[in-house]
């Protein structure tokens, strides 16, 4: 089973595309910080971003009700996306593709989204 789930902050607003068969897909980027205190008593924060890809009714939602800075709850699987950078290093990127948002700040008017039974 590949199952994450995410709470963080939009760093970007979303952006909808469509497949060449007509499929919506919302793109966006969720940062999820944790908190802790390091041995010598130091506060830390530790921030990961992940890419989050949204299809169908979920998409439309997203792109409808998240914009940059939401709070959202996402669940989806996760891919380890590796790749070469301009200048020729290997970089990674985490990507979700999900399968349930919550909308978390105030301004979403919308409830939980679930993409619809198949």
């Amino acid at each position: 089973m590949n199952k994450i789930i995410i709470i963080g902050n939009l760093g970007k607003n979303p952006e909808m595309r469509y497949t060449p068969t007509g499929v919506p897909v919302t793109t966006f980027s969720v940062a999820s910080t944790f908190k802790r205190t390091s041995d010598s008593g130091e506060k830390v924060e530790e921030t990961t971003w992940f890419n989050v890809s949204a299809f169908n009714t979920l998409a439309e939602a997203a792109n409808t009700y998240l914009s940059k800075g939401s709070k959202v709850y996402v669940e989806g699987r996760l891919k380890l996306r590796t790749y070469d950078r301009r200048d020729g290093t290997p970089g990674a990127s985490l990507d979700v593709a999900a399968s349930h948002i919550e909308f978390l700040s105030a301004r979403a008017a919308s409830p939980e989204m679930e993409p619809p039974e198949a």
